[in-house]
């Protein structure tokens, strides 16, 4: 099946990705506008599990994800616990549009794809790491990042596909992860497959292994189908 698609054409740009069209009156807004804007709400912040892993790799899209905190530094709230929305970073501006498309498949993680099929040793054209870089710099131009700061951050030791920390899985899983920002879901799926990146651990009594790996069953399973429950 990698080998179809792979013929079948892949996406070859950003132009190609794959994404929903948002209006600006509700109710055909984005949803995250809602959440933010509509709700009336002022009490989302950024994790400090993706906060933290920019500033390690000095990521310029930690300007785009997110926003200074009150102290003039990126304040990531400490997930699992109650967090005071002034003194944490809040959403970056772009996420207030109500416009903004809801990438659905784009060429960040088809790339990103390749590079692992090539480790995992398909028929792949290229290099795992031509890949790598490849999906790294698609999802810093998607995001608006300058090429200066593109050719700087994939030169960083901790980034390069030669001389970054850990197998491939830790290199590519850890890359994706930060592309799928806007992504949730695919970034939770891209670490429960690939193991990595290693994310914090919410605070008291919790151990790695109490990170969520699957949801709940909703309670209509419970009361509409409890034998299989």
């Amino acid at each position: 099946m990698v080998t179809q698609a792979i013929a079948g054409g892949l996406f070859t740009s950003n132009a190609d990705n794959a994404s929903i069209t948002y209006l600006s009156a509700f109710p055909n807004t984005n949803p995250i506008h809602e959440d933010l804007v509509q709700s009336g709400r002022a009490d989302y912040v950024v994790a400090n599990t993706i906060i933290d892993k920019l500033k390690a790799l000095t990521d310029p899209r930690i300007a785009v994800f997110a926003e200074l905190a009150a102290d003039g530094t990126y304040n990531g709230g400490i997930y699992g616990t109650a967090n005071t929305f002034a003194q944490r970073s809040h959403i970056g501006d772009v996420f207030y549009d109500p416009t903004l498309e809801g990438l659905v498949l784009d060429y960040a993680e088809v790339e990103f794809l390749l590079a692992e099929a090539k480790e995992r040793g398909f028929t792949v054209a290229g290099t795992a790491a031509e890949h790598y870089t490849a999906g790294i710099t698609a999802s810093m131009k998607y995001w608006g990042v300058a090429d200066a700061d593109i050719t700087a951050y994939l030169a960083n030791p901790l980034v390069a596909y030669a001389t970054a920390t850990g197998t491939w899985k830790e290199k590519i899983g850890t890359q994706a992860w930060i592309a799928f920002f806007n992504r949730g879901f695919e970034g939770w799926s891209t670490w429960r497959r690939l193991d990595y990146p290693i994310l914090n651990v919410p605070p008291g009594d919790f151990t790695y292994e109490d990170i969520p790996r699957r949801f709940i069953f909703p309670i209509e399973e419970a009361t509409l189908n409890n034998a299989n429950w």
